[in-house]
């Protein structure tokens, strides 16, 4: 059975700086592209950013472009996303998925999904 398990969230200041991990189980994690997605109440998913699956690819949301970094560690079977200079607008439950093709910045129904983990931007 395929998990992904997000952890990381939590409540910052505006201007600082978050690390969401997600750790895969389940799949070869190394065949796999990764992609972080955000939702607020109310709103559609958003995406976020994405990595391809030997990490020779990476695409971002204007929105966080110059702000976050996807990365990922194959042989710990963790993607992570490294957020900076945090802006209240980032508050979102973020979600990790995993996919078998690498699709950029298309905002696409990935295979698998974690449960997500909750950022808020707050002073």
């Amino acid at each position: 059975q395929v998990h992904l398990v997000e952890s990381g969230g939590d409540l910052v200041q505006p201007g600082g700086s978050l690390t969401l991990n997600c750790v895969v189980s389940g799949l070869t994690f190394s065949e796999f592209s990764m992609g972080w997605f955000r939702q607020t109440p109310g709103k559609s998913r958003e995406f976020v950013a994405a990595i391809s699956h030997g990490a020779a690819r990476s695409a971002y949301a204007d929105s966080v472009k110059g702000r976050f970094i996807i990365s990922r560690d194959n042989d710990q079977r963790t993607a992570y996303l490294i957020m900076n200079n945090l802006k209240p607008e980032d508050t979102a439950i973020y979600y990790c998925a995993a996919d078998k093709i690498y699709h950029g910045t298309f905002n696409y129904p990935y295979d698998y999904w974690g449960q997500g983990t909750q950022v808020t931007v707050s002073s």
